[in-house]
């Protein structure tokens, strides 16, 4: 069957509502959908599924940031889809947002989470099992993505007897159950789910949860089915390194075109997309994938390595190097600098010499503060994370896993070791003293010797 007919007359309904507390500060002036990764937010790319699959009408569930959303998709027309959208009054769980697509939907229905990023393929194998489904006795009434991973206590783990989904088991201790799989937030689901939402009592966090609805259907003996999907092809784009591993994955398909100039003395290597007006300037290097969006100028001499994504009328000044990060609109940096595996917020006016120290002496893992939380990226380099319109002096310095808050200023030469929050003005002390008052000790301590 071909993947553009999957979808078939089916609906799709996305659920972005979320702030993304954990995304701060990136999501301090957006809402986490919106985040470029490979030059373009992450809900294009989930639109892009989805179309790809065969769908036509998509209902987005929005909240945070629902006027930036509605902007920038609008109808839906340049995505060749009709979108819609509801507004979710008070962000209280998943359920709850799912509720609200009922007087959109007539039948069986594709929900999906906004904050993955995932392919058609993911959604063409959900839909598949789906579709086999319906040769079964009793029609099962949910069919879920399933995912298996290591750290199965982060997430609703499935306990399966064969095809059947039979338990959800939340945040688990690892060894108390024997399965791997788990909820993907990908499912079809038929209009029975919202009879079981209207009995789904709220979670001890305080949400109407849909796990706990599709529990309660189980519990009244309604089968509830799984279609496993690769671990390589499913991301829970939850936190800021997440975003890296996402832009790294987007960029992976990237192929070379050259829309704007690229100067004679400049190299290119590898899948590399320059934008319309883009200049790469003489004695340049950059090493592909690398996406340049349209309007900014790099080098000369700026070495530019794989993975990094650069928004639209960024500056990148002399003999700089970036790698593995992702750059957003209207972005100036000044000479000398290096930033690795970091993300940049738009507007930022980074000064010459400005750094990012991403890796650490030990060969520990890189650890950030995550709502109050030090948590462990799992990484072995992670740079600097700074929201919009942050302003750094020359010769800065950023250890490995700070935050930078919104509308925030750095002094020269100063040396950051924590998270700064927004709109604060962060300065070096400095001691000092007269040289010639300095000189004449320095000579009396010489003769007195």
């Amino acid at each position: 069957m071909s993947s553009l007919r999957r979808g078939g007359s089916l609906k799709a309904v996305i659920l972005a509502a979320g702030e993304g507390w954990r995304l701060r500060p990136i999501t301090s002036t957006r809402p986490k959908h919106l985040i470029p990764i490979g030059g373009k937010p992450l809900l294009d790319h989930m639109l892009s599924a989805l179309r790809n699959a065969g769908f036509k009408e998509i209902l987005i569930v929005v909240h945070y940031g629902s006027d930036k959303i509605t902007k920038h998709f609008g109808n839906g027309s340049n995505f060749g889809l009709k979108i819609e959208y509801v507004h979710q009054p008070h962000v209280i769980g998943t359920a709850d947002a799912t509720k609200l697509s009922e007087r959109y939907v007539e039948d069986d229905f594709l929900l999906v989470y906004g904050d993955l990023f995932i392919s058609s393929n993911v959604i063409n194998r959900v839909l598949d099992v789906y579709k086999r489904s319906k040769n079964l006795s009793p029609r099962p009434t949910v069919t879920m993505g399933a995912v298996p991973v290591e750290n199965i206590e982060n997430y609703g783990v499935m306990k399966i007897r064969g095809s059947y989904v039979i338990d959800i088991i939340e945040k688990p201790v690892p060894g108390t159950v024997e399965s791997n799989l788990i909820n993907a937030g990908v499912y079809v689901f038929s209009t029975e789910i919202f009879e079981a939402i209207k009995n789904t009592k709220v979670s001890p966090r305080g949400e109407l949860e849909i796990t706990e609805s599709i529990r309660y259907l189980m519990r009244k003996g309604k089968p509830v089915i799984f279609a496993k999907i690769p671990r390589n092809e499913w991301l829970d784009v939850g936190n800021p390194w997440d975003f890296l591993e996402a832009n790294r994955r987007a960029l992976s398909s990237l192929k070379t075109e050259i829309r704007g100039k690229v100067e004679e003395g400049a190299y290119i290597h590898g899948p590399v997309y320059v934008g319309e007006r883009a200049r790469v300037r003489s004695g340049s290097y950059i090493e592909g994938p690398v996406f340049i969006g349209g309007g900014s100028d790099i080098g000369p001499n700026c070495h530019i390595k794989a993975h990094t994504s650069i928004g639209k009328n960024v500056r990148i000044g002399n003999a700089c190097e970036i790698r593995n990060s992702i750059i957003m609109d209207d972005v100036e940096i000044g000479q000398l600098s290096y930033l690795g595996d970091s993300i940049v917020g738009v507007g930022c006016i980074l000064g010459a010499g400005s750094i990012s120290a991403d890796s650490l002496f030990s060969p520990e893992t890189v650890k950030m503060n995550v709502i109050g939380k030090l948590v462990d990226t799992r990484r072995s380099s992670m740079g600097v994370v700074m929201g919009d319109y942050v302003k750094t002096g020359v010769g800065s310095l950023f250890m490995p896993g700070v935050k930078i808050g919104y509308n925030s200023w750095i002094g020269p030469n100063v040396v950051v070791q924590s998270d700064v929050p927004q709109n604060t003005i962060l300065t070096l002390k400095q001691n000092l003293m007269k040289g010639s008052q300095t000189y004449t000790k320095l000579k009396r301590k010489e003769r007195e010797e």
